[in-house]
């Protein structure tokens, strides 16, 4: 009876996709920075200043 290694070690393919995962992470980062700037700038003044922020610090975030 012939034996067969199928196991391979998890490391070799963690650090394959590590590049992918640190990619799509700092994608969705963007994509949540892009989104808030976008909310933020259908504020009023008005209500910018309840939340302690001007309209200028909408750009910084």
């Amino acid at each position: 009876m012939a034996f067969f290694e199928t196991t391979r070690p998890a490391a070799a393919g963690a650090r394959f996709f590590e590049p992918v995962r640190h990619l799509a992470h700092r994608v969705r980062a963007w994509n949540a920075r892009r989104e808030t700037r976008a909310a933020l700038s259908r504020l009023s003044d008005h209500e910018l200043d309840d939340i302690g922020l001007v309209r200028g610090d909408i750009d910084t975030l």
